[in-house]
Protein backbone atom coordinates (compact mmCIF):
# COMPACT_ATOMS: atom_id res chain seq x y z
CA UNK A 1 0.00 0.00 0.00
CA UNK A 2 1.65 3.60 -0.95
CA UNK A 3 2.08 5.83 1.66
CA UNK A 4 1.78 9.97 1.53
CA UNK A 5 5.07 10.90 1.66
CA UNK A 6 6.08 14.84 3.22
CA UNK A 7 8.35 17.14 1.44
CA UNK A 8 9.98 20.10 0.98
CA UNK A 9 9.37 22.09 -2.07
CA UNK A 10 11.53 25.11 -3.08
CA UNK A 11 12.28 27.32 -6.33
CA UNK A 12 10.71 27.35 -9.64
CA UNK A 13 11.37 26.10 -13.22
CA UNK A 14 11.15 22.42 -14.56
CA UNK A 15 10.66 19.90 -12.15
CA UNK A 16 13.43 17.53 -9.69
CA UNK A 17 12.88 15.19 -7.07
CA UNK A 18 15.82 14.43 -4.77
CA UNK A 19 15.56 10.94 -3.31
CA UNK A 20 17.40 10.66 0.36
CA UNK A 21 19.50 7.43 1.32
CA UNK A 22 19.01 5.23 4.34
CA UNK A 23 18.96 6.96 7.71
CA UNK A 24 18.50 10.10 5.79
CA UNK A 25 15.98 12.59 5.12
CA UNK A 26 15.04 15.78 3.15
CA UNK A 27 16.63 18.04 5.78
CA UNK A 28 20.49 16.44 4.57
CA UNK A 29 19.67 17.90 1.22
CA UNK A 30 18.59 21.60 2.27
CA UNK A 31 21.55 23.03 1.03
CA UNK A 32 22.10 21.24 -2.44
CA UNK A 33 18.36 21.73 -2.80
CA UNK A 34 18.61 25.83 -2.37
CA UNK A 35 20.97 26.13 -4.96
CA UNK A 36 19.36 23.89 -7.23
CA UNK A 37 15.92 25.72 -6.80
CA UNK A 38 17.19 28.80 -8.37
CA UNK A 39 16.89 26.97 -11.54
CA UNK A 40 14.45 24.26 -11.13
CA UNK A 41 11.29 23.47 -8.51
CA UNK A 42 13.24 21.12 -6.20
CA UNK A 43 11.14 18.67 -3.99
CA UNK A 44 13.01 16.41 -1.27
CA UNK A 45 11.07 14.18 0.01
CA UNK A 46 11.28 11.87 3.12
CA UNK A 47 10.71 8.38 1.91
CA UNK A 48 8.67 6.02 3.93
CA UNK A 49 10.32 5.16 7.50
CA UNK A 50 12.04 8.35 6.95
CA UNK A 51 11.95 11.66 8.68
CA UNK A 52 8.77 13.13 8.84
CA UNK A 53 6.57 10.47 6.25
CA UNK A 54 4.26 7.82 8.04
CA UNK A 55 6.26 4.16 8.88
CA UNK A 56 4.72 1.28 7.41
CA UNK A 57 5.41 -2.04 7.93
CA UNK A 58 7.11 -3.02 4.35
CA UNK A 59 10.41 -1.39 3.27
CA UNK A 60 11.02 -2.76 -0.23
CA UNK A 61 12.13 -1.15 -3.67
CA UNK A 62 8.51 -2.02 -4.81
CA UNK A 63 6.67 -0.22 -2.24
CA UNK A 64 9.15 2.80 -1.95
CA UNK A 65 8.72 3.51 -5.78
CA UNK A 66 4.88 3.18 -6.26
CA UNK A 67 5.04 5.52 -2.97
CA UNK A 68 7.14 7.78 -5.34
CA UNK A 69 4.56 7.25 -8.42
CA UNK A 70 2.15 8.04 -5.83
CA UNK A 71 3.81 11.71 -5.14
CA UNK A 72 3.62 12.68 -8.71
CA UNK A 73 -0.26 11.74 -8.85
CA UNK A 74 -0.82 14.12 -5.72
CA UNK A 75 1.75 16.85 -6.89
CA UNK A 76 0.25 16.53 -10.43
CA UNK A 77 3.95 16.06 -11.97
CA UNK A 78 3.70 14.73 -15.54
CA UNK A 79 7.96 14.96 -15.72
CA UNK A 80 10.51 15.43 -13.24
CA UNK A 81 14.35 15.19 -13.18
CA UNK A 82 15.10 12.37 -10.74
CA UNK A 83 18.07 12.60 -8.22
CA UNK A 84 18.85 9.79 -5.85
CA UNK A 85 21.66 8.97 -3.68
CA UNK A 86 22.74 5.73 -2.05
CA UNK A 87 19.18 3.80 -1.45
CA UNK A 88 17.19 6.86 -2.74
CA UNK A 89 19.92 6.33 -5.96
CA UNK A 90 18.07 2.83 -6.42
CA UNK A 91 14.60 3.89 -5.53
CA UNK A 92 15.35 6.34 -8.32
CA UNK A 93 16.43 3.38 -10.27
CA UNK A 94 13.69 1.33 -9.52
CA UNK A 95 11.06 4.19 -10.26
CA UNK A 96 12.53 5.28 -13.65
CA UNK A 97 12.53 1.55 -15.16
CA UNK A 98 8.79 1.64 -14.24
CA UNK A 99 7.57 4.31 -14.87
CA UNK A 100 10.05 5.72 -18.05
CA UNK A 101 7.43 8.69 -19.30
CA UNK A 102 7.71 9.94 -16.12
CA UNK A 103 11.54 10.82 -16.19
CA UNK A 104 13.50 13.61 -18.02
CA UNK A 105 16.52 12.69 -16.82
CA UNK A 106 18.08 10.28 -13.85
CA UNK A 107 20.71 10.70 -11.88
CA UNK A 108 22.41 8.35 -9.41
CA UNK A 109 24.68 9.62 -6.59
CA UNK A 110 27.02 6.73 -5.49
CA UNK A 111 25.16 3.43 -6.05
CA UNK A 112 24.86 1.15 -8.35
CA UNK A 113 22.64 -1.10 -10.23
CA UNK A 114 24.24 -4.37 -8.15
CA UNK A 115 24.07 -7.24 -4.71
CA UNK A 116 25.89 -5.36 -1.82
CA UNK A 117 25.17 -8.69 -0.35
CA UNK A 118 27.55 -10.40 -2.64
CA UNK A 119 30.53 -7.88 -2.51
CA UNK A 120 33.46 -8.95 0.05
CA UNK A 121 32.79 -7.78 3.83
CA UNK A 122 36.61 -5.68 3.54
CA UNK A 123 34.45 -3.76 0.85
CA UNK A 124 31.10 -3.88 1.89
CA UNK A 125 28.98 -1.73 4.60
CA UNK A 126 26.28 -4.89 5.17
CA UNK A 127 28.05 -5.29 8.58
CA UNK A 128 28.29 -1.76 9.79
CA UNK A 129 24.64 -1.05 8.40
CA UNK A 130 23.38 -4.38 11.38
CA UNK A 131 25.72 -2.85 13.81
CA UNK A 132 23.73 0.74 13.30
CA UNK A 133 20.55 -0.43 13.05
CA UNK A 134 20.79 -2.78 16.39
CA UNK A 135 22.07 0.29 18.30
CA UNK A 136 19.35 1.76 17.34
CA UNK A 137 17.06 -0.76 18.43
CA UNK A 138 18.54 -1.58 21.40
CA UNK A 139 18.67 1.84 22.97
CA UNK A 140 16.47 2.43 25.59
CA UNK A 141 15.53 6.30 24.53
CA UNK A 142 13.20 6.35 27.32
CA UNK A 143 16.08 6.45 29.80
CA UNK A 144 17.75 8.97 27.79
CA UNK A 145 17.63 12.65 29.25
CA UNK A 146 20.29 14.11 26.90
CA UNK A 147 21.94 13.80 23.10
CA UNK A 148 25.44 13.28 24.27
CA UNK A 149 23.89 10.18 26.08
CA UNK A 150 23.33 8.94 22.75
CA UNK A 151 26.11 9.66 21.16
CA UNK A 152 28.16 8.40 23.58
CA UNK A 153 26.23 5.53 23.41
CA UNK A 154 26.47 5.05 19.58
CA UNK A 155 30.56 5.86 20.17
CA UNK A 156 30.83 2.59 21.73
CA UNK A 157 30.70 0.64 18.19
CA UNK A 158 30.98 3.66 15.76
CA UNK A 159 33.72 5.43 15.66
CA UNK A 160 33.44 7.60 12.95
CA UNK A 161 32.03 11.52 14.65
CA UNK A 162 30.51 12.28 11.01
CA UNK A 163 28.15 9.74 11.18
CA UNK A 164 27.42 9.32 14.65
CA UNK A 165 26.30 13.26 13.69
CA UNK A 166 24.54 12.09 10.78
CA UNK A 167 22.50 9.33 13.18
CA UNK A 168 21.71 12.29 15.42
CA UNK A 169 19.73 13.81 13.17
CA UNK A 170 17.01 11.11 13.36
CA UNK A 171 16.40 11.97 17.16
CA UNK A 172 13.21 14.27 17.77
CA UNK A 173 11.34 15.15 21.31
CA UNK A 174 7.62 13.87 21.94
CA UNK A 175 4.96 16.11 23.41
CA UNK A 176 5.86 14.91 26.28
CA UNK A 177 9.71 15.40 26.12
CA UNK A 178 10.92 12.31 25.31
CA UNK A 179 13.58 11.62 23.11
CA UNK A 180 12.15 9.55 19.84
CA UNK A 181 13.70 8.29 16.38
CA UNK A 182 12.74 9.67 12.76
CA UNK A 183 13.18 6.24 11.71
CA UNK A 184 11.32 3.25 11.43
CA UNK A 185 14.10 1.12 13.09
CA UNK A 186 12.28 -2.14 13.72
CA UNK A 187 11.36 -2.16 10.29
CA UNK A 188 14.65 -1.19 8.50
CA UNK A 189 16.19 -3.58 10.32
CA UNK A 190 13.74 -6.30 8.87
CA UNK A 191 14.29 -5.02 5.29
CA UNK A 192 18.27 -4.35 5.62
CA UNK A 193 18.84 -7.66 3.80
CA UNK A 194 16.65 -6.66 0.85
CA UNK A 195 17.68 -3.06 0.90
CA UNK A 196 21.49 -3.78 0.49
CA UNK A 197 20.48 -6.64 -2.27
CA UNK A 198 17.71 -5.27 -4.37
CA UNK A 199 17.58 -3.44 -7.80
CA UNK A 200 20.43 -5.31 -8.63
CA UNK A 201 21.56 -7.07 -12.62
CA UNK A 202 19.12 -9.72 -12.18
CA UNK A 203 15.94 -7.32 -11.50
CA UNK A 204 17.19 -5.13 -14.70
CA UNK A 205 17.93 -8.57 -16.93
CA UNK A 206 14.10 -7.92 -18.87
CA UNK A 207 14.22 -4.56 -18.93
CA UNK A 208 17.45 -3.39 -20.19
CA UNK A 209 18.94 -1.46 -22.38
CA UNK A 210 17.58 1.15 -20.74
CA UNK A 211 17.71 4.21 -23.57
CA UNK A 212 14.40 6.39 -23.22
CA UNK A 213 15.88 8.67 -20.61
CA UNK A 214 19.28 10.20 -20.46
CA UNK A 215 21.37 8.59 -17.37
CA UNK A 216 24.36 10.21 -14.77
CA UNK A 217 26.17 8.10 -12.67
CA UNK A 218 27.84 10.49 -10.18
CA UNK A 219 30.50 8.52 -7.89
CA UNK A 220 32.78 9.85 -4.57
CA UNK A 221 36.68 8.29 -5.95
CA UNK A 222 37.11 7.44 -1.89
CA UNK A 223 34.08 6.04 -2.00
CA UNK A 224 33.37 1.82 -2.63
CA UNK A 225 29.88 2.00 -3.80
CA UNK A 226 30.60 2.38 -7.29
CA UNK A 227 34.26 0.44 -8.70
CA UNK A 228 35.91 0.50 -11.39
CA UNK A 229 34.30 -3.51 -12.19
CA UNK A 230 31.29 -2.12 -11.72
CA UNK A 231 31.36 0.31 -14.72
CA UNK A 232 30.44 -2.77 -17.34
CA UNK A 233 27.61 -3.61 -15.51
CA UNK A 234 26.20 -0.20 -15.07
CA UNK A 235 26.76 0.14 -19.10
CA UNK A 236 25.24 -3.27 -19.68
CA UNK A 237 21.53 -1.95 -18.16
CA UNK A 238 22.09 1.78 -19.44
CA UNK A 239 24.60 1.61 -22.69
CA UNK A 240 24.41 5.39 -22.95
CA UNK A 241 25.46 6.12 -19.03
CA UNK A 242 28.10 8.74 -18.13
CA UNK A 243 30.04 8.16 -15.27
CA UNK A 244 31.19 11.60 -13.23
CA UNK A 245 33.61 11.04 -10.93
CA UNK A 246 34.32 13.44 -7.78
CA UNK A 247 37.77 13.69 -6.19
CA UNK A 248 38.04 13.68 -2.24
CA UNK A 249 34.66 12.56 -2.02
CA UNK A 250 33.32 9.83 -0.55
CA UNK A 251 29.76 7.95 -0.02
CA UNK A 252 28.21 11.46 1.09
CA UNK A 253 29.62 13.75 -1.57
CA UNK A 254 26.71 16.08 -1.74
CA UNK A 255 27.56 16.98 1.72
CA UNK A 256 31.96 16.69 1.69
CA UNK A 257 31.68 18.34 -2.05
CA UNK A 258 28.60 20.16 -2.60
CA UNK A 259 30.41 22.70 -5.48
CA UNK A 260 31.93 20.01 -7.55
CA UNK A 261 28.61 18.08 -6.82
CA UNK A 262 26.25 20.93 -7.98
CA UNK A 263 28.18 21.04 -11.27
CA UNK A 264 28.08 17.17 -11.77
CA UNK A 265 24.55 17.61 -11.57
CA UNK A 266 23.86 20.72 -13.49
CA UNK A 267 25.78 19.30 -16.38
CA UNK A 268 23.78 16.33 -16.51
CA UNK A 269 20.93 17.91 -16.62
CA UNK A 270 22.37 20.20 -19.67
CA UNK A 271 23.80 17.05 -21.02
CA UNK A 272 20.61 15.74 -21.30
Amino acid sequence: MRVSLTFKKMGSGPNMVILHGLYGSSDNWLTIGKHLSETYTVYLLNLRNHGDSPNADVHTFDAMSEDVAGFFEEQNLDKAIILGHSMGGKVAMHFAADYPEKVNCLIVADIAPKDYTEVDRSKSNFSLHQTILELLDELDLSQVKTRTEIDHYLATKLNAVGLRQFLLKNIKRTKEGKFMWRLNVPVLKEYLPRIISEVNAEWFEDRKPILRYPVTFIRGLKSKYIMDEDIPAIKDIYPDARIIDIPDAGHWLHAEQPELFLQAVLSCVKAG
